[in-house]
């Protein structure tokens, strides 16, 4: 019976251990330590060895390190006794600040076994902050009406430590007006309100001087301590009194600066400027914003539930009169999903061989999420179809192994995308990319940076000149990534294309060449099609259009005079110009052109030379020639201008024309200057003065006809008395009477007779040549030889008669279109008359007719 006892006890002892290991293996995952803030460089925190059962001569063999989070180490690894110590000194409120407990999680890798341990260390608090205020002093306001039993809500202490060693009591110097009472919020902290015990007077006291002290309770305790200024105002009746004394609300992280939180409300029953209503927070934050008129307070940044949880205010209410209330605003930070997680990768391997085994472990990954609740818990996954697999190790700690068969030359390179997905609502993620042996693939066409190109080149540009650059960036590497550029397509002659430009082949160029120079007149523009296409297999292309347009730059084509049409000599035929032109009258216009553009187009005119100057003036941008005055008596009739065209080159190019202006009313007025001019060689221009030539010997001979016609009828005339006006005396003017008449000549000149009377005059301008009797006759040289008789008490135009003159050709020539005006009427038988006749034409005497006068007495 002894034998089946022990062997039942054996086998419980073996349940027992394998129970017990068990439990140690699930409980080695998480390692708890605690070690007090401010302790030396180098205490003792744990011992790893003991713990990871490993002796501390093995801990370098199995390649044990810490990993932690950040760029500080507060704890280190002491080889020799295989002990966990503090790397320096550390300080809890600089840790966590006012948490209740203070963890800090690293890691410990055991590389030679393939493992993360996880340790949990706790930072104790010790009594090291004393309680302050935020300034030595307060201002206080109070009227000296206020009731007894009045509270206000005073400054609040703060103490960096936490539990017993946080603030725990306030207490005021001792006053026989005010006392203190230590009120408690609902998270635990503590906070003061100062007490009105008796009616101030402010006639007996006007400033009260008190110290309000908090101390801590630690041991021994620390305190800290505040000057309480109350100033006791004069009599306002009512305060503002607050709808509530405590304001709770809850407010969601992440919220909008300037969001509305809440709005305050007080009321004061006294009328006037004491009714007037201010707030105010009774220390200025920079978290909320209060409107001092409505009492809305709201947000000045963004809240952050991971850096505050729960915010305490204080608002006061002061009216017009200096009385004022508080009350406490209680706000609430309510936790978002608002941290994505974060994602370590921790490698293993250098490289990873493609002929390794399933399931060996490539590197270690670690999850952190700042969020608490659902909102840190963390899923891991690979994305794609990868021969990967993350497995879990223990809370957030994830392990990267191989899983399936590689072959580095079907898939020489993996990208793996590790993705870390909270559960939140909505959930955040985050994803880490690792690349394992990645190469390039030509997944990328080249793209250029615009659809189309547009470059000004100017005209007569050196042969070789790069005239434009196009780019196009590729992605990819390597071979994939080299772009090279050619012309694939163009508006010119494909014979002609390459004569014209020509683009740079080499990768990373794309510059465009001119084979040429160009020449605006002949080619004004033209576009190209550029292709980049890169070196991969197959290789992609993207193609742009690039037009090219060709400014004028150098001014080589002078001005050109198409009108007036100019002869070899530069010269224009005359143009003709009425004798009564007045100022601003249009003569002529000459018009140029020029083939270049733009300001080597821009044409001017200008006068070079002139017969007379100041005659003429000629329009800048116009060409257009004017009368710049009338013409004068001493003015030519014929007149020269040599005219200049100018374009706005640098250096300018210039054009001129001779033009030739007659003064004259006709065309017969015109031939005698037109037969002045040396006979021009163009063809053209010799019909045209043939023509003229032959018009004007034509209206000679038709004239020569005419007067041979009028001499022989006045020859026949019996009329004596027409000879009796000739007496000696002086010559008056007479005024013109009879209108003209230019139906019987060629030339439309008029002439005016003068008639003096006897005695002497002012009109010393004319003078007869020789004294006439009564009975000789005077011709009048019109185109009809008429006879005028003067005989007294009639009027000279009563006698018609017509008389051939004795020279009938030398009077033709002479007196030639003078016609005969009215005569005075106080000329009498055997007065003396002169005639004037204009142009200055000499009166010959005449001959006396008596055959004439014997044919009339016979009748």
């Amino acid at each position: 019976m002894a034998a089946p006892k022990n062997y039942q006890r054996r086998g419980k002892l073996v349940l027992l251990y394998t129970l017990l290991g068990t439990l140690w293996e699930i409980g080695r995952g998480q390692i708890h330590y605690s070690v007090p803030e401010e302790s030396d460089k180098g205490s003792f925190v744990g011992n790893i060895s003991k713990d990871l059962n490993l002796e501390s001569q093995e801990l370098v063999k199995h390649g044990v390190r810490v990993v932690s989070r950040g760029r500080t180490q507060l704890f280190a690894l002491d080889w020799r006794t295989g002990s966990l110590i503090t790397a320096g000194r550390i300080d809890r409120e600089e840790i966590c600040t006012q948490s209740t407990q203070c963890l800090v999680n690293i890691n410990i890798l055991v590389e030679g076994r393939g493992k993360l341990f996880g340790i949990e260390i706790e930072i104790t608090d010790i009594n090291d902050n004393n309680p302050k205020f935020t300034q030595t002093s307060f201002e206080l306001q109070i009227s000296e009406s206020t009731v007894p039993g009045t509270r206000f809500i005073l400054e609040a202490a703060e103490d960096a430590d936490i539990g017993l060693n946080s603030l725990r009591i306030y207490k005021l110097s001792l006053s026989p007006s005010f006392s203190l009472i230590n009120k408690e919020k609902q998270d635990g902290s503590k906070y003061p309100e100062l007490a009105l015990e008796k009616r101030l007077d402010r006639e007996q006291q006007s400033y009260h001087r008190l110290v309000l002290t908090a101390m801590d309770g630690g041991d021994p305790p620390l305190s800290g301590t505040t000057e309480l200024r109350i100033q006791v105002t004069d009599a306002n009746d009512n305060p503002p009194v607050f709808n509530q004394d405590m304001y709770r609300v809850s407010l969601p992280e992440n919220v909008p600066p300037g969001t509305t939180v809440l709005q305050v409300s007080a009321t004061d029953q006294d009328e006037g400027i004491n009714s007037e209503i201010t707030y105010s927070f009774y220390r200025t934050g920079q978290v909320f914003s209060l409107n001092s008129k409505s009492g809305e307070i709201t947000t000045l940044r963004m809240l952050d539930f991971e850096e505050i949880k729960e915010y305490s205010i204080v608002v006061e209410a002061r009216d017009g009169g200096g009385l004022a209330a508080q009350c406490t605003v209680e706000i609430n930070i309510q936790d978002e999903n608002d941290n994505s997680p974060e994602i370590t990768f921790h490698s293993l391997v250098e490289m990873i061989l493609e002929n390794a085994a399933p399931g060996t472990l490539i590197a270690l990954i670690k999850i952190y999420d700042q969020d608490s609740g659902e909102n840190g818990e963390v899923n891991c996954r690979l994305e794609g179809e990868v021969p990967f697999q993350i497995i879990s190790s223990s809370k957030n700690s994830y392990k990267l192994v191989i899983d399936g068969t590689l072959d580095r030359e079907q898939t020489p390179e993996y990208n793996v995308t590790i993705r870390a997905t909270d559960r939140g609502k909505p959930p955040l993620s985050a994803s880490k990319s690792v690349t394992l042996i990645i190469t390039d693939t030509n997944d990328n066409a080249p793209v250029f940076p615009q659809a189309s190109y547009m470059v000004h080149v100017m005209e007569n540009n050196p042969p070789g000149a790069s005239i434009a650059q196009v780019s196009a960036s590729d992605p990819d590497l390597g071979p994939n990534g080299h772009v090279s550029y050619s012309i694939v397509a163009s508006d010119l002659e494909p014979r002609a294309l390459a004569s014209y430009v020509s683009v740079s082949a080499q990768s990373g160029s794309g510059v465009v060449f001119a084979q040429r120079a160009f020449d605006h007149e002949q080619l004004r523009a033209f576009e190209l099609t550029v292709q980049a296409r890169d070196q991969g297999s197959p290789a992609l292309s993207a193609n742009v259009s690039l037009r090219v347009l060709v400014g004028d730059l150098s001014n080589d084509n002078a001005p050109r005079v198409p009108y007036p049409a100019l002869g070899p000599d530069g010269s224009a035929l005359f143009d003709t110009v009425p004798r009564a032109a007045q100022p601003g009258y249009l003569v002529t216009k000459v018009v140029a052109v020029d083939a270049d553009s733009g300001h080597n187009a821009w044409l001017s005119y200008h006068v070079l030379q002139a017969s007379e100057p100041g005659l003429f003036s000629m329009g800048l941008r116009t060409g257009e020639v004017r009368t710049a005055r009338a013409l004068g008596d001493r003015d030519a009739a014929r007149q020269r201008l040599l005219v200049a065209v100018r374009d706005g080159g640098q250096p300018p190019l210039s054009a001129t024309a001779t033009l030739h202006l007659v003064f004259a009313d006709s065309l017969q007025e015109v031939l005698p200057d037109v037969s002045d001019r040396p006979e021009p060689s163009d063809p053209q221009a010799e019909l045209q003065f043939y023509l003229v030539v032959a018009l004007a010997l034509i209206s000679v001979l038709f004239l020569l006809a005419v007067i041979l016609a009028v001499a022989l009828r006045l020859r026949r005339s019996p009329s004596p008395a027409a000879w009796g006006c000739f007496q000696p005396g002086l010559c008056v003017k007479s005024g013109p009477v009879v209108p003209p008449n230019y139906s019987e000549g060629t030339l439309p000149y008029s002439y005016n007779l003068c008639v003096a009377q006897t005695g002497k005059a002012e009109f010393n301008f004319l003078k007869c040549n020789e004294l006439l009797h009564s009975t000789q006759d005077i011709v009048c040289g019109d185109s009809s030889g008429a006879l005028i008789p003067l005989q007294g008490g009639h009027d000279l135009t009563a006698h018609p008669e017509m008389l051939t003159p004795r020279n009938a050709a030398s009077a033709q020539s002479r007196f030639s279109g003078l016609r005969l005006r009215e005569a005075p009427q106080f000329l009498q038988t055997g007065s003396r008359v002169a005639v004037k006749l204009t142009p200055e034409f000499e009166v010959r005497r005449l001959q006396r007719l008596p055959a004439a006068r014997e044919r009339k007495r016979s009748r």
